[in-house]
């Protein structure tokens, strides 16, 4: 085949999926790939087309819903799994169309899923280490929906080995990244932050990540309580722009316990939960906060988490020159200069995915893309070191569905 801008080389199509912590909608991108995945060389990688699809409102509320397990009946929960199975598919074969390409000439979906539980801390039954996790959006509904190969349910190899099965993505950031002569920090602000350092001139056993803590979870979250949801996020920093960031209540948000926990470490809506945000709401009343003060502590806290996550782990043995922000939060303005106020203290520049010609939002759906064809190549795609992990794993499940025998 050739490749998109004409030349003559041998490349390959994929789609990735994604679908995170805010439910923001389903990332859909397609990538041209020359190379190999398996770290010997930079593969060369293309976005060819991008596309977010939104929820309906009766699907991103059932997903809200079966965070709680309460609400989480197997029934429900299997429902929801072939519900979003048949919306990943639709937004597969729509991107594949906005590409100008057709099913056929994609080699392999990578699908995420829609995480709704995460539970990568061992917990004893019977003698036995239970790590356990749960993402939604079946894999073989899309391979038969569109005729591709799908791997999706990423997580639970690595957590079979004892990792977290989280962060997942620092693989293809050393793929596609890492320098000879800068320490990169590369830092998502989805719902959930996480920040991947690559050391200059480093080995993939010398990358290591994790979890910072909230980003946009907490700012979303008591937007959508406080405006009884009329608005699920602070669009452009407007509500924090206007408020007054309250110093004793971030003082107790620091506290957190999580914030101290050593690396590595993986976090979600498990602990930033619906109690979380009943609590930050009684904060708020207990200090007499307007909407706008509050909407202003927890976005300056979001950025302090990934100062202090720095700080915390790694200054003292990688000082960073550059800090690399991809994720819905890099859109919002005041989250990003309070950000820049933590790590430009540190001597440390922040730059944005656009800033380096690059996608934030289609980050994390190239990723997928990039693990699923390790997935297919038989090449180990988890970092251990990053995990937790005992060893390198093959992660992903494979869904075929050739086409039907006439």
């Amino acid at each position: 085949m050739e490749r998109p801008n004409g030349t003559s080389a041998v490349y390959r199509y994929a789609v990735g999926l994604m679908s995170g912590t805010s439910v923001d909608g389903i990332d859909a991108a397609v990538v041209a790939i020359r190379g190999e995945l398996d770290g010997s060389e930079k593969p060369e990688v293309q976005l060819v087309a991008y596309e977010n699809t939104s929820y309906p409102d009766q699907v991103r509320a059932e997903i809200f819903a079966m965070f709680d397990p309460r609400q989480a009946t197997i029934d429900r929960v299997s429902r929801l799994n072939v519900w979003l199975g048949e919306l990943f598919a639709q937004a597969a074969l729509a991107v594949i169309r906005k590409a100008g390409l057709t099913p056929g000439d994609i080699a392999w979906i990578g699908s995420h899923g829609q995480t709704i539980y995460h539970a990568p801390d061992a917990g004893s039954e019977d003698g036995l280490d239970l790590r356990y996790t749960v993402q939604i959006g079946e894999g073989a509904v899309i391979a038969a929906r569109t005729g591709i190969p799908c791997v999706s349910d990423f997580r639970v190899a690595d957590m079979a080995v004892g990792g977290q099965g989280a962060p997942l993505v620092p693989y293809t950031e050393y793929l596609l990244y890492r320098e000879e002569k800068r320490t990169l920090l590369l830092q998502n602000i989805g719902g959930i932050g996480n920040m991947t350092v690559l050391p200059q001139n480093c080995r993939p056993d010398e990358v290591y990540a994790f979890d910072t803590g909230p980003g946009n979870v907490l700012i979303d979250g008591v937007v959508t309580r406080l405006t009884k949801g009329a608005a699920t996020m602070d669009v452009g920093g407007s509500l924090a722009r206007r408020g007054q960031v309250h110093a004793g209540l971030l003082e107790e948000l620091k506290r957190e316990p999580y914030y101290q926990q050593p690396i590595p470490k993986s976090t979600g809506r498990e602990l930033f939960s619906a109690s979380y945000m009943d609590r930050l709401l009684e904060d708020q009343a207990r200090y007499g906060l307007s909407a706008e003060d509050l909407v202003a502590t927890v976005t300056r806290l979001t950025a302090w988490t990934i100062g202090e996550g720095y700080r915390r782990f790694v200054r003292a043995q990688h000082a960073a020159d550059v800090l690399i922000v991809g994720g819905g939060g890099s859109y919002n303005p005041v989250l990003m200069s309070k950000l820049q106020d933590e790590m430009n203290a540190m001597g440390v520049a922040v730059m944005t995915q656009e800033d380096l010609g690059f996608h934030s939002d289609a980050k994390e759906a190239v990723a997928f893309a990039l693990l699923a064809g390790c997935t297919l190549d038989g090449v180990p795609n988890n970092l251990p070191r990053v995990t937790g992990a005992a060893h390198p794993v093959v992660m992903g499940k494979i869904s075929y569905s050739p086409p039907e025998r006439e």
